[in-house]
Formats: C-alpha cells, sequence, structure tokens
C-alpha cells in the first residue's frame, strides 16, 4: 500500500506506530460489538423476524406488519417501550424535530442543558432566521444552558428549571462543538439529576452518531425519547433513507401524529421496498460501527503522530463516531478534506469547496464521497469555516478504508507544503 504514496517511508513509520499503540483499544471495540450484536440477534428471535416481513407496502400502508414489527424490534434494541422507524423520516434533523413539535404545547419549555444544540436546530427553535414555524412560532420557549469547563453547568440547569420546563434536551454528540461527547455514564447523571429536581420532565436524547458505540444507549438508563437518522449508525451504510424514534409509548403516539396526523398516527405509512435494507441494516450495525470506531481510533493516533490536536484522544473513552481534528487555518482544514474526497470511493474526482449549506450559518466544506447521499456512517470529513479550525470526521464502511483514506491526506498535506514531519 505504501508504494503508492509520495512520502512512503514517513507514512509507513507514522502507521505502525500507530497501530501498535492502539491494539488495546482495538480489542476492546470488538468486545463491545459482539456485545452489541448479541443484544441485536436476542431482538431478532424475540420477534420472530421472518422473510414476509420484507414484504413491501403501498398506497397508505394499512396492516404492514413488517412495518410495525421493526418499530418493536427497534424499541427492544434501544430499550424502549415502542418505536417509530419509516423512510418519510427524511433526516436526523427531521427525527428531531417530529420529536420537540410532537410533544410541546405552546406555553411549554425546551431546556437544552449540554450547550446550543447543532446549526440546523437553530431554526426549528427559533433562535436564527425569521422564525416561520419553529417553536418560537408556536409560543414554546426555549433555552440552552451554556456548558461550564466543558460540562454540564448542573447549578445552572437547577435554576433555569421551572414548572414550564417540559422537555429537557440533551445532545449525545459534540457536533460542530469543540467539545467532548457525552457519554452514557455521564447522560445518566444528567438524566437523575433533572428527574431529582422535576419528576414528570421529559427527558429527550439526540442520538445521532452514538447508536451502538457503548453498550447501552439512552432509554437503557433512563430517557425518555430518543431519535437518530438510518444514513448513520442504525442504517450499517446499507439503508438510503429514513430516521427513528424510540421511547416511551405515549410519546412515541405523539410523535405518530406529528408525522402523519392526529387520528391517524402510526397506522399509515408505506414501506415500500426499504424493509428489507433497514432490517439487515440494524442487523449490520454493529459491526460497521465498530469498523468506524476503529477508523477514528487509528485516525487519532495516526494524526496525533504527525503533530495534529484532535479529539477525543485515541485512547479515550468513545461515545460516538466523530473524530474532530483542528487545524491552524482555513488552507490546511480545506486541503485535508479534499484530500479525502479524493479516497473516496463515489465521486474521488470532485474537488469539494467551501459553500453556503441550508441550516448553518457559516459557510461549510463537505468530503463525502458516499454511496448514499450525506450518509454519516461512510467516510466522511466536514466543518464549518470559521475558527478554530477544525473538521470532523466521521465514518468509515470498513477501517481499511479510513485507514488508506487518513494516509492520503497525511501525503497530500505533506506534498503541498502544509505539514512537515519528523
Amino acid at each position: 500500500m505504501f508504494m503508492n504514496f509520495t512520502h512512503q517511508e514517513e507514512l509507513k513509520s507514522l502507521s505502525q506506530k500507530a497501530e501498535e499503540k492502539i491494539q488495546p483499544a482495538l480489542k476492546e471495540i470488538d468486545e463491545r460489538v459482539e456485545a452489541n450484536q448479541y443484544r441485536v440477534l436476542e431482538a431478532f428471535h424475540k420477534n420472530r423476524i421472518s422473510d414476509f416481513h420484507f414484504t413491501p407496502s403501498t398506497g397508505y400502508g394499512y396492516d404492514d406488519d413488517g412495518r410495525d414489527t421493526l418499530e418493536k424490534l427497534y424499541a427492544d434494541v434501544f430499550g424502549g417501550e415502542a418505536g417509530l422507524v419509516r423512510p418519510q423520516i427524511v433526516s436526523g434533523t427531521h427525527a428531531i424535530s417530529t420529536a420537540l413539535f410532537g410533544i410541546l404545547r405552546p406555553n411549554d419549555e425546551l431546556l437544552y442543558i449540554t450547550g446550543a444544540p447543532y446549526d440546523t436546530l437553530e431554526e426549528i427553535v427559533g433562535t436564527r432566521g425569521e422564525g416561520n414555524g419553529s417553536l418560537k412560532d408556536f409560543h414554546i420557549g426555549y433555552q440552552a444552558i451554556p456548558l461550564l469547563d466543558e460540562a454540564v453547568d448542573f447549578e445552572a440547569v437547577r435554576n433555569a428549571i421551572t414548572a414550564q420546563t417540559k422537555m429537557i434536551g440533551i445532545q449525545r454528540s459534540k457536533g460542530y462543538a469543540n467539545r467532548p461527547s457525552f457519554t452514557i455514564s455521564e447522560i445518566e447523571e444528567m438524566i437523575a439529576f433533572v428527574k431529582s429536581i422535576k419528576e414528570d420532565v421529559i427527558v429527550f436524547v439526540d442520538n445521532c452518531y452514538g447508536e451502538f458505540v457503548e453498550e447501552q444507549e439512552p432509554c437503557h438508563i433512563g430517557a425518555d425519547l430518543i431519535a437518530g437518522s438510518l444514513i448513520k449508525n442504525p442504517g450499517a451504510g446499507i439503508v438510503k433513507t429514513g430516521g427513528y424514534l424510540v421511547g416511551r409509548e405515549d410519546l412515541i403516539e405523539l410523535c405518530g401524529y406529528r408525522l402523519t396526523s392526529p387520528g391517524i398516527g402510526r397506522e399509515v405509512g408505506a414501506s415500500l421496498y426499504s424493509l428489507q435494507e433497514m432490517y439487515q441494516g440494524i442487523f449490520l450495525a454493529p459491526h460497521t460501527v465498530g469498523q468506524a470506531v476503529k477508523g477514528a481510533v487509528y485516525s487519532s493516533a495516526l494524526l496525533e503522530e504527525a503533530g495534529f490536536n484532535t479529539t477525543p484522544h485515541w485512547n479515550s473513552k468513545r461515545t460516538d463516531l466523530i473524530q474532530s481534528v483542528q487545524f491552524d487555518d482555513r488552507e490546511r482544514m480545506i486541503a485535508f478534506c479534499q484530500a479525502i474526497q479524493a479516497a473516496s470511493p463515489v465521486n474521488a474526482h470532485v474537488r469539494p469547496e467551501p459553500a453556503y449549506m441550508p441550516g448553518y450559518e457559516d459557510d461549510v466544506i463537505m468530503a463525502a464521497g458516499t454511496f448514499i447521499q450525506g450518509a454519516s456512517l461512510e467516510l466522511s470529513a466536514d466543518g464549518p469555516l470559521r475558527a478554530p479550525y477544525v473538521a470532523y470526521v466521521q465514518g468509515g464502511l470498513t477501517f481499511e478504508h479510513v485507514k488508506i483514506s487518513v494516509l492520503r491526506a497525511v501525503d497530500d498535506l505533506l506534498n503541498k507544503g502544509l505539514i512537515t514531519v519528523s
């Protein structure tokens, strides 16, 4: 492999050092994959999954047993009472929006305790844009409590919870924030804390990028509702579209009313030809997520050897797929992302450039030569062009592809004289 790089010896040395360091971490990942695979397989057996569950429905989708059983399967895998798993949910943001608008009512308040959420939620809550159709437009309150030294400010949260606080929002993954992602044990502590203050508060966790990285999910440790995207972890890189919600039966019922309409809810929604890939996707997900996490650990170790600051550290506990890499300036960040694109299996010949993207305040560069458009379980590198210049590297269907791609990126930066390695 190294003979295809300009700086063969330097890269071979960096890679060997990185791989030697990470062997214990890779073994731990394999153990988690086995535990998660067992949990998924048990759910398949419990729900007696059969080939007739893959039969498509059309039109209204009444009496779609494959769809309904898939939702029971998701509930069992993710520790909830019920699930809503549909190709009609177009993204993770849409799944989150369905949860917020499904549960909250005028004069209620949403309180995010993990700092400001993803940029794409700003227009949903009404802090950016004209506010049409936002929570603010429906007179639903919103606050985000800033983090204190990269941790939840529990005292500020205590002071912020009022009689109007109906939902607590927790974002598991860092998103485009320069902070650590929150582990399941940390989320468990958050849930216990807010429930001790207001027992009936609904805890919602944005679970995007986190599924199957640890051995438990947020509903296992007390979350009332979670949401995510099927073109991220639970789709294993083969599901073409869709999203999911899992949680309490009554909350999922309300989310179903929001997704379709009151009086109809979860009873309709044709599955078309999506069921087989959705079943197969969640079955493959523990393994595929494991491959991506291995790639993230290797990327962190290799890039640290090359002199970059990375978060999380290669030996840190992980709770999501995201590996961030900090650059000195926008030129290095752009060059890195372009190199990742050039190592992609699809559209490798395309040169990404920073540009405006709906839902984001700053120009964003996105390298994603993926089989499924925007699939975050496939290898990608992206980020907003703002200081500090941080690229968020995530996904990878195979460990080997991640290794080749990151080595390609370092080689390109060396070729352009943007970095040096000893």
